[in-house]
């Protein structure tokens, strides 16, 4: 018990929407008469999940609902979740910025926060000036800010201009500076709210190193938010993974971010354009027919493509392609077909063009779409859809060399186009 630093006991959090308060003088008044009359707070039992996707009938909705967590000296908490899933509100109420509607943080020595780009920086003052603000902010002394003034310009690297107003920095040096003041002033525990993904490559690289050197050499706390599953693996030493406001996992790094990733999945094999219209030419559907269900596609098995578009008419040179998109959306394969190698799109009506990757050897892991419809002739792009049809490749066999999760891919063959005309428009 003696090495627990911070203890969060049954946390929640309610907004009332549209408001800058969550109540108004009506339902103060009502709170406060329950209150005087030993009775519950009657608006706690109302409120909806914290689903950002879906229209709520209620005009409370729960941020965060019943989070509780133990955090050892030393360690490094992870928290990861989708976006609106509740991090930033859970920090902003460990870091004392707002208050929990119910609920209790437990915790021991000072915690620094770094949340926002620039917060506690006042942009008419130097970056000096603004390192001595941000570390009385954090409950330094004016010795004790001397004493690591040089080393926190340094490693910000703003030393040229760390006399200069801050309201002439840019975001990444602004964050540079922050994250050096705040990790330089010995914090018992760091709080850090994604706000490296500002900083280049190099600073952020920087920045997890010393980070690590806070946790490991020397013995604090480090609570972290990221959307950068490979910073998180890298630097934590457990995972808390959040959905609509509750504490859906909790528990190692790697079963937390499997966890994430597949809950972020939101498989669909198929895209499809409802339209009508007989005026314009577009891409009516596409679909990936995997080797088994569910979108599972085994590596080194035929992988077919299948892509309908809608011509209105003569187009002069008619382009399909598509782009094969790993976990971080970069393509890995992009296959053409031209109107001059297999004619279509000649005449009003739908076309369906059959694309087969013959013993595709795709890493294992997930992947996407783009599609594009193009006249090559005027240059106009008809169509251009982004992140569709998600689908995932495995490999049961392992066969050699392919079977580790990974940015490359091994072709072997040509790919085979067919072109078939359809003559009904459905």
């Amino acid at each position: 018990m003696s090495d627990i630093i911070l203890k969060a006991e049954n946390i929640s959090k309610q907004y009332r929407l549209g408001l800058v308060s969550s109540s108004t003088l009506s339902h103060d008044l009502i709170r406060w008469w329950h209150k005087v009359s030993g009775k519950d707070d009657p608006f706690l039992k109302i409120g909806e999940t914290n689903d950002r996707s879906t229209v709520g009938n209620s005009d409370y909705v729960w941020a965060l609902q019943d989070i509780n967590f133990e955090v050892k000296r030393g360690e490094v908490l992870g928290i990861i979740g989708k976006n609106g899933a509740g991090k930033s509100t859970l920090l902003k109420i460990l870091s004392r910025v707002t208050s929990p509607t119910t609920g209790e943080i437990k915790t021991k020595g000072r915690i620094a926060s770094l949340l926002e780009v620039g917060t506690g920086f006042h942009p008419e003052m130097t970056g000096r000036e603004n390192i001595y603000l941000n570390g009385a902010i954090l409950g330094m002394t004016k010795k004790e800010i001397q004493q690591r003034e040089d080393e926190i310009i340094s490693f910000s690297g703003c030393q040229r201009y760390i006399d200069t107003p801050v309201k002439r920095y840019s975001s990444g040096m602004r964050v540079r500076l922050a994250f050096a003041v705040a990790a330089h002033l010995e914090p018992d525990i760091l709080v850090i709210d994604e706000v490296l993904a500002v900083g280049d490559a190099e600073f952020q690289k920087k920045a997890i190193g010393k980070m690590q050197d806070i946790s490991r050499g020397e013995g604090r706390t480090v609570l972290f938010v990221s959307h950068n599953m490979a910073a998180v693996k890298s630097l934590c030493t457990r995972v808390i993974v959040l959905k609509n406001g509750k504490n859906a996992f909790e528990g190692t790094v790697g079963e937390g971010i499997e966890y994430y990733l597949n809950e972020e999945k939101s498989r669909s094999l198929v895209y499809i354009n409802n339209s009508k219209s007989i005026n314009k030419p577009f891409v009516k559907s596409v679909k990936v027919i995997t080797s088994e269900s569910n979108g599972i596609h085994q590596f080194n098995e035929d992988l077919k493509i299948e892509i309908e578009v809608f011509s209105a008419g003569l187009l002069e040179q008619p382009a399909v392609s598509y782009q094969i998109l790993n976990r971080d959306n970069l393509p890995l394969i992009h296959e053409l077909i031209l109107n001059s190698e297999q004619e279509f799109a000649q005449s009003k009506g739908i076309y369906k063009l059959i694309s087969t990757i013959k013993n595709i050897k795709l890493y294992q892991g997930d992947y996407k779409l783009n599609v594009f419809f193009a006249d090559n002739f005027t240059k106009i792009n008809i169509n251009r859809l982004t992140e569709i049809c998600s689908f995932e490749i495995i490999n049961t066999s392992k066969r050699p060399y392919y079977w580790d999760s990974d940015t490359a891919v091994y072709k072997e063959d040509d790919t085979i186009w067919k072109v078939l005309k359809l003559n009904d428009f459905r």
